[in-house]
């Protein structure tokens, strides 16, 4: 990874704009954590149900990863940073 080589200066709009995306991104991982608890909730009340909830908490960790994986490269787009 290459690192910008002066400070970075970030203007009130960029910083404004990186809160909103950051804020975007908490959401959507609190959403499919919730996604995943209810899941979770679901199977304890009704373990007959468990084989058609699974689905439900094997398809959240991807779309994690891929929220988590999408702000960073915007951050990393708007500080400079090149891997």
């Amino acid at each position: 990874m290459e690192l910008p080589e002066h400070p970075v200066t970030l203007t009130p709009e960029q910083v404004a704009e990186l809160n909103r995306k950051l804020s975007a991104m908490r959401h959507d991982v609190n959403n499919y954590l919730s996604l995943m608890m209810a899941a979770v909730e679901m199977i304890r009340l009704k373990p007959e149900d468990a084989f058609r909830r699974l689905a439900t908490l094997v398809e959240q960790p991807p779309r994690i990863s891929r929220a988590l994986a999408e702000f960073s490269s915007e951050f990393e787009k708007m500080l400079g940073i090149r891997r």
